[in-house]
């Protein structure tokens, strides 16, 4: 593989830096971390469930890419005024992706170098495979704030509205960049998360994050649907990675999208993250029958109501008028479609025995004011699950285009003149 032309901070440079990590918790939420101790000399581009994914091309990673079964996603602020030194954290950031998706240690490693420093990488992820391990980069809205990047916000990147019901926690919402890190190995994408706080320590800081188990939507034609912890499928047509048409139409932003102030993002996408908190002992003290009017489907094979199969075109009108897929389906809302790539989570309790668990959502769309704003909109105020969920952190992001070569780098549209 091409090395880049930027690497990450050396091992001298992060002398005096302390110890920058992020209070990880359970790293595998949901179940236990499984870690095949190969060593440190095992390949890490085996092939199998353990491969790499791409990081080069048009479009970052992790957006259309088949949905990986973890997740670990973070917000952070940035904490410098010196537009140099944030393009050169996007530098470093990229450098340090490029090894961790190919399976590869940060920098120097995790041993081997001046014992007197703290090591380039945090080496919990030594003798993992790359695990299909996605980094996706976005920018939120207060950025823009920043660095003379007002006059580049894209007129997409609007401020959600408060939405009937919202109760949205601060300390869980906004945030100036975030990263997703999608992989099969929850600490693969713990340790992508850990390394890049890490080498951000003192130009951006943790806002907040969440880890996320069981994916809740498939971008993988033909493949098993996911379920919520509701027990029921969910993304019974989500927009397949294939699907290069509906991609192009609902999800990547074109050369038509804006002015010239947003043509940087073409190539990119629009990322809503919204953290909903489910009412899980109300609901498992709900009837079947109720349980299958309230998502308007059949809860065995995920059949739309008065339907034998999952995939058999639904009849809205034979669901109850508050049903949720009645209500989200395209054909009720004007053709708005967006790409889903949910998580299940589980953060414990709440401190009176209930659990605090839901569904951690994040949608793709090319506009964000012509997709998930008027779509939740709607939800918000009529949707009978209304009753068992609550939204309770959110976030939305400006994604760039994809890194298209070693020279590339997180962001260089944006941040760069000559782009």
């Amino acid at each position: 593989m091409t090395e880049p032309l930027e690497s990450s901070p050396s091992r001298r440079a992060l002398i005096g830096w302390g110890g920058a990590g992020i209070a990880l918790g359970a790293a595998a939420a949901g179940g236990a971390v499984a870690v095949a101790h190969a060593g440190p000399d095992a390949d890490p581009a085996d092939a199998g469930t353990g491969a790499a994914v791409e990081f080069h091309g048009a479009h970052q990673a992790g957006i259309a890419t088949p949905v990986q079964d973890r997740l670990h996603f973070a917000a952070f602020d940035v904490r410098t005024d010196d537009r140099a030194a944030f393009v050169q954290l996007m530098k470093d950031w990229t450098a340090a992706a490029r090894r961790m998706t190919a399976g590869k240690a940060v920098g120097e490693g995790a041993f081997g170098g001046l014992a007197e420093a703290p090591p380039d990488d945090t080496g919990e992820a030594m003798g993992l495979r790359p695990s299909r391990l996605t980094l996706t980069v976005g920018f939120g809205p207060s950025l823009f704030d920043r660095f003379g990047l007002a006059d580049r916000r894209p007129e997409a990147l609007v401020d959600l509205p408060k939405f009937p019901g919202d109760n949205l926690d601060r300390f869980r919402t906004g945030g100036d960049l975030c990263v997703q890190a999608c992989a099969d190995d929850p600490q693969v994408a713990v340790h992508a998360i850990r390394n890049l706080a890490r080498i951000g320590f003192g130009k951006v800081a943790v806002r907040w994050s969440q880890l996320g188990f069981g994916k809740t939507s498939s971008t993988t034609p033909d493949a098993q649907t996911p379920r919520n912890l509701f027990g029921f499928k969910d993304g019974t047509r989500n927009i397949a990675g294939t699907e290069t048409g509906r991609l192009d139409r609902h999800v990547w932003v074109g050369t038509s999208d804006g002015d010239a102030k947003s043509s940087w993002m073409t190539g990119g996408s629009y990322l809503v993250a919204r953290r909903i908190r489910m009412n899980i002992e109300t609901w498992d003290r709900t009837s079947l029958q109720e349980q299958e009017d309230v998502f308007g489907r059949d809860k065995g094979e995920g059949a739309p109501a008065g339907r034998a199969e999952e995939h058999d075109r639904p009849f809205l009108k034979g669901m109850k008028p508050d049903a949720h897929v009645r209500l989200a389906h395209p054909d009720s809302n004007d053709g708005i479609t967006i790409l889903r790539r949910g998580y299940s989570f589980t953060d414990g309790t709440d401190g009176l025995g209930r659990l605090d668990a839901g569904l951690f959502f994040l949608a793709y769309q090319r506009d964000v004011r012509k997709g998930f704003v008027p779509l939740q909109r709607r939800l918000s105020a009529h949707d009978a699950l209304n009753e068992y969920i609550q939204h309770v952190g959110s976030a939305v992001f400006a994604v760039p285009p994809g890194v298209r070569d070693a020279g590339d780098w997180w962001g260089r549209s944006l941040l760069t003149e000559e782009a």
